[in-house]
């Protein structure tokens, strides 16, 4: 097949679709009309034989040939603008549209206080900033950089580790001075002791509580009546002196300094919980992704 201008604007619209969700969306960023856009996406389809989207009156989704060519075309698009903006003579420079996926908890605790810093030190950038427990499909809904919490299950994803924070046992001094202060991770299979569970958004079970101290990993089996998926929620019951949890140590150092939660079992304190950025790109990701990539790192430090 030869390659024509045609071809290449085709695929320009096919991916601005994607980024921005709707053809609506990308005949705004293309300048163009909305049957202007579809009328390109039909001659993409025709050129290559294949339906590329699912339609229906409310939504537009890609077909599994639609992700796959998304998939492979995305880095080149996205190296021919890096290509242009090194033509232009700012080969650093960082603009456009960046499309974020944020486990809400680092959202709220760690990246919002610290925004503001990053729109002021690059202007150019236009943030959508989606945050949910789900990660989603990144592809089809045209993400370019997820950051989330936990281990990830295997996928097309790049994955970078960008940290690992303590896990910690806590309650508030109120609880321990009403249920007494446990000795050992064990007594919470066989007392009375609220633990408070967190669902784990990938399975919608609780975690399993785990402590590590050096090569040994015990595994403890809680029985709470209450489960949470809100962090926020979590540490405000435990504050308030309704039960046990673990928690992680990023987003909860002032609540520990001030004594409203105590940590328990300090003599087990080598569990980690990794923090993950996840983008679709299998070459280098751009300069606007490695922007926002080096402003997490250095937030969460």
């Amino acid at each position: 097949m030869s390659f024509d201008g045609r071809l290449a604007s085709g695929m320009g619209v096919l991916s601005a679709v994607v980024d921005s969700g709707s053809f609506v969306n990308a005949a705004r960023a293309l300048d163009m009309t909305q049957s202007g856009v579809s009328r390109a996406v039909a001659r993409l389809e025709a050129r290559l034989g294949i339906r590329l989207f699912d339609r229906t009156t409310r939504s537009v989704t890609l077909t599994a040939e639609g992700r796959r060519l998304y998939e492979e075309i995305a880095p080149l698009l996205a190296g021919l603008e890096e290509a242009a903006t090194v033509a232009s003579g700012s080969a650093t420079a960082v603009r456009g549209r960046l499309r974020v996926n944020v486990d809400p908890y680092f959202s709220r605790v760690i990246l919002a206080p610290a925004l503001g810093n990053f729109m002021e030190t690059y202007p150019d950038i236009e943030l959508d900033l989606v945050t949910r427990e789900q990660l989603g499909d990144l592809v089809a809904e045209g993400v370019d950089l997820a950051v989330r919490f936990g281990e990830q299950p295997d996928s097309s994803l790049i994955s970078r580790l960008l940290l690992k924070t303590r896990v910690l046992t806590v309650a508030s001094p109120a609880y321990l001075q009403k249920h007494g202060h446990p000795q050992h991770p064990t007594e919470l299979e066989h007392s009375a002791h609220a633990c408070v569970e967190f669902r784990n958004p990938q399975t919608g079970k609780p975690f399993t509580w785990e402590f590590h101290r050096g090569a040994e990993r015990l595994s403890v089996k809680t029985h709470g009546r209450l489960m949470v998926n809100d962090v926020g929620t979590m540490h405000r019951i435990c504050e308030e002196g309704q039960g046990i949890a673990q928690v992680l140590q990023l987003g909860i150092e002032a609540a520990l300094r001030e004594g409203r939660l105590i940590e328990l079992f300090t003599d087990w304190p080598d569990e980690y919980f990794p923090l993950y950025a996840l983008y679709p790109s299998r070459h280098l990701p751009p300069a606007k992704v490695r922007a926002f990539l080096e402003f997490v790192v250095g937030i969460s430090q």
